[in-house]
């Protein structure tokens, strides 16, 4: 008897002991929401709104709206921790917080060094929301930038998601930083044409194109002696470039300098080889009039 009621004692205990740690993280719960939900859903908003009557640059107001965000996420775990007790329950397990420090400390290490980067990453004024970059033999158009990524919208409609740190140790090219760009393109012309007849029409269709500019002026070089050609490149610039119109501007002047050329007579030979040597015919030889027997 006294055994059965030491058991329901021991389970009341247990029940009670489960309910403190329900309410306990049902108080956690509520506190946290009563911090971060008001500032997720109206304070963050606001700052974004003022930010846009400011004109503040897209590239410094999206991570800047996400830090804040954040912190209101820290600020609702912490006040959640207080109010629901938790806190003092995690204080008396010293040791296992000391380990769970420790094996997120060196998990942590690579996001770490994508926020440190992504942080110089939004600081650079060079590197902006919206810019068409190259590195590592991806290209593509710069669409978020956040904590630990950055993502970029390919012209292959893919989305890329760098991390930050690649990008910080990487050689990243932005074609269109400047307010020119310069286009360089190579024709191969025959060995018999007149080159500076060539550099002549090379230098003519640019000028007569809409979008190349006269000054600087478009130049020809000759860069290459090939096998079956001369490789002259002409270079001319263009205003305000975007890869829509780079591409759009490179192939109509490609078009045009192919069709001129045909008229011209120009040669645009193709590559190819030719054998000389000697062909020699034997007749061959009549069948064997001992026939097929072997020999004796």
């Amino acid at each position: 008897m006294l055994q059965g009621l030491a058991d329901l004692q021991t389970l009341w205990e247990l029940v009670l002991q489960l309910g403190s740690i329900v309410l306990r993280v049902f108080g956690f719960f509520l506190g946290a929401a009563v911090i971060y939900l008001p500032g997720h859903f109206l304070v963050v908003p606001g700052i974004r709104r003022f930010l846009d009557w400011l004109e503040v640059d897209e590239t410094f107001e999206l991570p800047f709206l996400k830090v804040i965000d954040a912190a209101f996420a820290v600020a609702g775990a912490f006040v959640g921790l207080t109010l629901s007790g938790l806190a003092a329950y995690l204080t008396a397990t010293e040791v296992v917080g000391a380990a769970a420090t420790i094996a997120f400390g060196f998990a942590a290490q690579d996001v770490l060094k994508n926020f440190v980067a992504g942080a110089f990453i939004v600081l650079d004024p060079q590197f902006n929301i919206g810019d068409w970059i190259k590195w590592n033999d991806k290209e593509g158009i710069v669409e978020d930038i956040s904590f630990r990524v950055t993502r970029v919208h390919t012209f292959d409609n893919e989305l890329i998601t760098v991390p930050n740190g690649e990008l910080i140790n990487t050689a990243v090219v932005n074609p269109v930083a400047k307010d020119r760009r310069r286009i360089s393109q190579q024709f191969g012309v025959g060995y018999g044409d007149d080159l500076d007849r060539v550099a002549t029409l090379l230098i003519e269709e640019a000028g007569r194109h809409p979008d190349v500019l006269d000054r600087p002026r478009a130049s020809v070089r000759i860069t290459e002696l090939a096998d079956s050609y001369v490789g002259v490149t002409v270079r001319f610039w263009i205003d305000q470039p975007r890869r829509t119109d780079s591409l759009r501007i490179e192939s109509e002047y490609v078009q045009s300098v192919k069709e001129r050329f045909d008229a011209e007579g120009i040669e645009m030979p193709y590559p190819y080889r030719q054998l000389t040597g000697e062909v020699e015919t034997r007749e061959a030889p009549g069948p064997d009039v001992r026939g097929d027997r072997p020999p004796e």
